[in-house]
């Protein structure tokens, strides 16, 4: 059976193929060749879009206001080897093939992911009202368990013909895909999540007490009530493109992809010679954080970065979230229409915070000498911690615990705590269910913690769209296409997991980030290569349902 990729289903376009295609992505006119493009984030979606502008002769420049490597950040812990914090993005599905691509391109090594309820993680511990349930499987847990399992499944038949859709993207069968996504689109834009869930003639049948376990568990990567006000198209393309199933993790720190690429010399490249590669192009170092754009002539636009330093640009490319260009970037207000300025301001980021802790080893494959049973589990529970995540990092050598890994509300809860009290509770939590066992007496060194909306560079963890988002949505991913703009808002792109269709996933940022390269290439008068189209192409007739004004 053919696998499961991020292909659409709004935009059902090949970017694997693309850009693994021997002819390249197409070329530019000599003219345009050591064009400067400004690159606003040094994230996923700004270093693989620099890595492929570079590759067509053109030269990126980086700005990066934080940390290199945006929400891919793998923090070491102090005083050991290897042993790191994946702050941001940790699990990633192997749907995500744009993505895979440049993992493969750097040889790095990945494997399953500890979720729920998987072989990597042996065991889990499901802990609700008091109560906790000890299982391997979903066939190890309670009836009820199960009983919300298939109710979830009968549930996307019934309202999003759900095989049948997965069987189209299996295919990539375009026309299949629209004709079942598209009146998805008008359907269930207004509509929650949780308005999905209990209108469902399956739910229906149930307990609410059966609705409370799917928001508290769910399955897959663990509870889905943070994502209740959601609009339902957004968890519909989660599910339907398996970015919450079959999730693996890059040993040794995802923040080795977009480090990887900055040092990475391409085999091909145009123009520059032989050995270039980003970090070379741009003398070792990213810019400071910018803090003003705007225009300075029909063909250039200024960016000045926080010590005052000013340059134009041909172009310039924005990956950083969207709340930047009002809060923290002077951004010249005519670079953008006012529906497009409505779009990016109304974009509703989520809540997150994580809390890591590192430990001598992986103590939890003890086995309880009385029941057998491993002395702790990946626990997904109703208390504060919400999600407990183990890594095990061989036997006798240091591991780390996921303290804590929550949404929404229970993020909100400790966003004022400092790591110590973050620690304590999470702490306090888990001897509820763990009473027998000392987690305290193999931690080592100090916490981790993080909370994205107190980053000021961020203002968030990733975008959760609304009921009535869509248009938004259409508006932000659709703008590389910019042949029909006014010429006042030509040569700014923008790029990101909360430009995309699938937010909170790195394909989003991938498939975006190359949505921006396609439109530097036309905006340079440049043409994709003859047998292999890009999205600039294929938009007319693939691109998203337009829904009415």
């Amino acid at each position: 059976m053919k696998p499961v990729t991020v292909f659409g289903p709004d935009f059902p376009f090949a970017y694997d193929d693309w850009i693994s295609h021997p002819d390249g992505l197409g070329t530019l006119p000599d003219a345009a060749h050591g064009s400067r493009v400004a690159i606003i984030g040094a994230g996923a979606a700004g270093v693989i879009a620099g890595y492929e502008l570079m590759k067509l002769g053109l030269r990126p420049i980086l700005f990066e206001s934080g940390q290199f490597g945006g929400r891919l950040r793998s923090q070491p812990f102090e005083g050991a080897d290897g042993v790191i914090a994946e702050l941001g993005g940790m699990r990633f599905p192997v749907s995500g093939t744009g993505f895979y691509h440049y993992v493969n391109l750097l040889g790095l090594e990945t494997a399953p992911f500890p979720n729920p309820l998987t072989p990597a993680a042996g065991s889990t511990v499901i802990d609700l009202l008091g109560e906790s349930h000890y299982a391997q499987t979903l066939e190890d847990l309670p009836p009820l368990f199960q009983e919300v399992a298939r109710a979830y499944d009968a549930a996307l038949e019934e309202g999003a013909s759900f095989t049948a859709l997965k069987q189209a993207i299996r295919d990539r069968d375009v026309p299949r895909i629209k004709e079942i996504w598209n009146p998805l689109v008008s359907c269930w834009d207004e509509r929650t999540f949780y308005d999905f869930v209990v209108s469902s003639e399956a739910f229906r049948k149930l307990s609410f007490h059966h609705r409370e376990v799917f928001g508290q568990v769910g399955f897959g990567t663990g509870g889905w009530d943070s994502d209740f006000p959601n609009s339902m198209l957004e968890i519909l393309r989660v599910n339907a493109t398996e970015c919450d199933d079959h999730q693996r993790y890059v040993v040794g720190g995802v923040e080795q992809v977009p480090r990887g690429l900055w040092q990475h010399a391409p085999d091909k490249i145009t123009h520059w010679p032989a050995g270039t590669t980003l970090r070379s192009l741009n003398s070792g170092a990213t810019r400071a954080g910018a803090k003003r754009i705007r225009r300075v002539s029909p063909d250039a636009i200024e960016v000045t970065d926080s010590w005052g330093r000013n340059d134009t640009f041909s172009a310039v490319l924005v990956t950083c979230q969207t709340h930047l260009l009002t809060t923290q970037i002077e951004t010249q207000e005519t670079l953008f229409s006012q529906e497009m300025w409505m779009a990016l301001d109304r974009t509703r980021y989520m809540q997150s915070a994580k809390t890591f802790v590192m430990v001598d080893r992986p103590f939890w494959k003890d086995k309880d000498p009385v029941t057998g049973r491993d002395t702790m589990s990946m626990t997904l529970t109703d208390r504060m911690t919400r999600g407990t995540y183990l890594f095990d990092n061989g036997p006798d050598k240091p591991s780390v615990i996921c303290l804590s890994y929550s949404w929404m509300t229970d993020a909100l809860k400790v966003l004022p705590l400092p790591v110590e009290q973050r620690v304590e509770l999470a702490l306090s939590a888990l001897a509820k269910i763990y009473p027998k066992v000392d987690i305290r007496s193999h931690i080592l060194g100090d916490p981790i913690t993080v909370s994205w909306e107190a980053d000021q560079n961020f203002l968030g963890a990733f975008k959760g769209a609304l009921p009535g988002h869509y248009r938004y949505n259409h508006r932000m991913f659709g703008h590389f296409m910019q042949s029909e703009m006014p010429p006042a808002e030509r040569g700014i792109f923008i790029a990101g997991d909360g430009v995309s269709w699938t937010p909170a996933w790195v394909e989003g940022a991938v498939q975006t980030s190359l949505n921006a390269v396609a439109g530097i290439i036309a905006h340079f008068g440049g043409t994709p290569a003859s047998d292999n189209p890009s999205p600039t192409d294929a938009y007319s007739t693939r691109g998203p349902i337009r829904l009415s004004a």
